[in-house]
């Protein structure tokens, strides 16, 4: 059995036939407890010892592997599985503890593009939302590595999953965002707005817009850089999620309210307001299914508009900035099948007299008092 894939469909039909109620309750045989043992354990698998395994084989030469028949895909498949394992941050952390992050590092630098890209996948999810992972990524050089990457890889898939792979590393890591911002960072986001992959473009356009939400000095650094122009350009591409991202970041530069990010901004003012007058007529053109995919950019337009210049956008004269149903609450399908706690608790309101009826005084009761010799008058207790 070890050496075979489990019989999962028999074993399906086994628990079926032995647990819908049809059939009474019967003890296990040994050949059956054996047989169910079997299947169950040949599933069960040792995750540290098979991260140790995949740990060994990243740490084998390249040259090596290839000489063993090891081919790209195989290894793109190997951290696919260990991609599986590390989404427990236990696991991200005990592949720490077992020396997987060097050699994970070191897959980054694979000649294979398929691989480099897979390694940075995994580094993705080993430090996302994961401090520990983040710090131990971090002392082992892992920003350099995805830097590196992000800025210089010929392979533009290969960018775009390192630049993720530090969106992930430096979210909610202070000691992360000044490494990068060290590392010249901005230029590098600058040139990735310049591709042509609108998969980079969205990762950059989202990492620029968290940082300049972590620290609104930085909108100064990217004014410099030439940033407003650029997104001013994003914010009329074709694709929707490019251009909320461009939005959202021009938004966060217009509520700069001192230093050049303003006055860079109003130098583009002109460019800026026939890209709003632009949306707007092509929000006013689309259907009502497309009304709705882009409620964000309604939003984003009508903010902008406001910041940039003071006043309300047309949309909202043309009714287009709150669609009908997008405010209203949510239709009440519970209240007339369920009560609430408190609610079972209270009495009935027509169970209740009003306050001008006459209560009536329940008698009050007086019994006999003790007798006078059975009380200690030294400390009034009774005998």
């Amino acid at each position: 059995m070890a050496g075979e894939a489990p019989n999962w469909e028999g074993l399906l039909k086994w628990s079926l036939a032995h647990s819908d109620g049809t059939l009474p309750n019967r003890n296990f045989s040994d050949e059956d407890r054996k047989w169910f043992m079997e299947a169950v354990q040949a599933q069960t698998v040792d995750v540290v010892k098979r991260m140790k395994e995949i740990t060994l084989v990243m740490q084998t030469p390249e040259q090596v592997l290839e000489a063993q028949g090891v081919t790209s895909a195989d290894l793109e498949g190997m951290l696919d599985e260990l991609q599986e394992h590390v989404e427990s941050i236990d696991m991200a952390n005990d592949l720490h503890s077992i020396g997987g992050f060097p050699p994970l590092l070191n897959y980054l630098k694979n000649s294979h593009a398929n691989v480099r890209a897979k390694a940075a996948e995994v580094v993705t999810t080993i430090v996302q939302n994961n401090p520990k992972s983040q710090q131990l990524v971090m002392e082992a050089n892992g920003l350099e590595y995805l830097y590196s990457l992000f800025t210089s890889d010929p392979d533009v898939n290969v960018r775009t999953k390192a630049l993720g792979a530090i969106f992930s590393l430096i979210r909610d890591n202070k000691p992360g965002v000044t490494a990068f911002r060290l590392a010249n960072g901005y230029a590098g986001l600058r040139d990735a707005l310049s591709s042509e992959s609108v998969r980079f473009q969205r990762k950059a356009l989202n990492l620029i817009s968290y940082l300049l939400r972590e620290n609104s000095s930085d909108c100064n650094i990217i004014s410099d850089l030439g940033f407003p122009r650029i997104m001013v350009h994003l914010a009329s591409s074709e694709d929707l999620e490019v251009r909320e991202a461009a939005l959202r970041g021009l938004l966060e530069l217009a509520r700069e309210k001192t230093g050049g990010a303003k006055v860079t901004l109003a130098e583009e003012d002109g460019k800026l307001k026939q890209l709003l007058e632009d949306r707007i007529k092509g929000i006013s053109l689309m259907s009502p299914e497309d009304l709705g995919a882009a409620r964000e950019e309604r939003q984003l337009v009508d903010s902008l508009w406001s910041a940039c210049f003071n006043e309300p956008s047309s949309l909202r004269e043309k009714g287009l900035l709150v669609l009908p149903g997008e405010d209203a609450p949510p239709p009440d399908v519970a209240s007339k099948h369920f009560e609430p706690a408190l609610r079972a608790f209270t009495p009935n309101p027509s169970h209740i007299k009003p306050d001008t009826e006459k209560k009536e005084t329940p008698p009050l009761l007086l019994g006999a008092g003790p007798p006078p010799e059975s009380r200690d008058d030294s400390n009034g207790r009774l005998q």
